[in-house]
């Protein structure tokens, strides 16, 4: 076995990503493998389920465990489930290590991971499109061991290397000539590659995502070989600063929202709506320790630590009313959940929209490519009120027998703000490639 011959097994697998780790001695399945220290960004490279917090020992330290589906392959490219396997977050490092990755797996390398502390394993795990990840470790002194301590070349990110094909610039042609096609009908892209026309406020992205063959599926991955597309409407295509974005739409799992009824939420906290008579709203800007003037709520956070990083396993974002009741809150295990699945690459659109002769995007040739991100900078930009929440919440035929409810609970920033939370933002002129 050679580099070659496990990059063809990853490719195999549909792998666009491959991270590479020379493990240290107390890498192993006693100490775990470690794969942050500090900067938790890497979270946001591996597929996983949901957070759920979990409290151990005798001094009831908590972290944040999120299961994967990972697979251990061999020489001849046959996959092993390992059903244990997880990236855990220890929040008051804070530090990040996987786990389990031995345990239940009929052929897992045990030999080298198991209590093992030699020097000169090295770790493999390819992230494939379908939100698997694979992995494979070779021994000390192995051909691929050795010619990884040899190269010199690799792109890092936090303590991995990163063995990857150039999806970077594959992204760039097919935006090119996206740009390039001009003005294109609204539309959409369905299981069996059935395109639909498009009618609504979501179309631009939707026509963008049928345009680089993105199915609509409802899948949180990342949408174009690793890159999560963000598409957004601006009055002018130079104007790349000039618009809303939203960044995710975690819906709250607390508070008065979560333990009523919407209609109830909406009773008390909304108001009746302007545009449409027997409809009840639930919208407006929230930024962090301002009053909403419409909802009279205050958007707090409790137990995170702005200096540190570190956060309460129990704390999370709250919508506050002014007696002091929960309207609605976050918690940290769900915002992580849903902030890490979408910001390891994401490539930023500005669009124009037009009317007629039908409903039709134009793409600019000016877009952002970001990378490196943790909630450390969610957070950061929460606080400093470029983060905000701006719910469009309402219910219509609230007076009627069958009510019509719709939920978008959504976090959102300005385009200007953009190089705040990612610690690498590249503008490209998608004409000068």
């Amino acid at each position: 076995m050679n580099l070659k011959n496990l990059e063809n097994i990853f490719s195999d697998k549909n792998c666009d990503k491959v991270y590479i780790k020379e493990l240290a001695p107390n890498d192993n399945s006693k100490n775990q493998i470690y794969a942050a220290i500090g900067n938790i960004q890497v979270l946001n490279l591996f597929p996983t389920n949901d957070f759920v917090a979990v409290t151990k020992g005798q001094r009831k330290e908590t972290s944040f465990h999120a299961s994967t589906e990972f697979y251990w392959v061999d020489k001849d490219g046959n996959q092993y489930l390992a059903p244990h396997a997880k990236f855990i977050l220890y929040p008051d490092y804070p530090e990040v290590r996987f786990s389990g990755f031995l345990l239940g797996c009929k052929k897992a390398p045990s030999s080298l991971l198991a209590n093992n502390r030699d020097i000169g394993r090295v770790l493999f795990l390819g992230v494939s499109r379908d939100a698997k990840v694979f992995g494979y470790v070779s021994a000390p002194g192995s051909d691929i061991s050795n010619e990884i301590s040899k190269r010199k070349d690799f792109e890092k990110i936090g303590l991995f290397k990163v063995l990857t094909k150039d999806s970077k610039n594959k992204l760039l042609h097919e935006l090119k000539r996206i740009h390039e096609k001009g003005w294109i009908n609204s539309k959409q892209l369905f299981p069996g590659n059935i395109v639909s026309p498009c009618i609504g406020n979501k179309c631009g992205g939707t026509t963008l995502e049928a345009e680089l063959g993105i199915i609509q599926n409802g899948r949180s991955e990342p949408d174009y070989y690793g890159w999560e597309i963000k598409q957004f409407g601006v009055r002018k295509l130079h104007l790349i600063r000039s618009s809303r974005i939203t960044l995710m739409t975690p819906e709250p799992d607390g508070g008065f929202y979560k333990d009523k009824s919407l209609l109830e939420f909406l009773r008390k906290y909304g108001y009746v709506s302007v545009v449409k008579e027997d409809r009840l709203d639930f919208t407006g800007t929230h930024k962090y320790k301002k009053i909403q003037g419409k909802s009279n709520l205050v958007l707090e956070s409790q137990g995170y630590d702005y200096e540190s990083g570190k956060m309460s396993p129990t704390g999370g974002i709250t919508l506050v009313d002014l007696d002091g009741n929960i309207a609605a809150s976050w918690s940290f295990t769900k915002l992580l959940s849903h902030w890490k699945q979408k910001h390891a690459k994401a490539s930023y659109i500005p669009s124009l929209s037009r009317p007629l002769p039908q409903k039709q995007y134009s793409y600019s040739n000016n877009i952002l490519l970001c990378t490196g991100t943790d909630f450390s900078l969610f957070m950061k930009s929460f606080y400093s009120g470029h983060i905000y929440f701006d719910p469009g919440i309402h219910i219509e035929n609230i007076s009627g027998e069958k009510q019509e409810p719709k939920k978008r609970s959504q976090f959102r920033m300005s385009s200007k703000s953009i190089f705040d939370i990612y610690q690498n933002v590249e503008m490209v002129d998608l004409q000068k490639i």
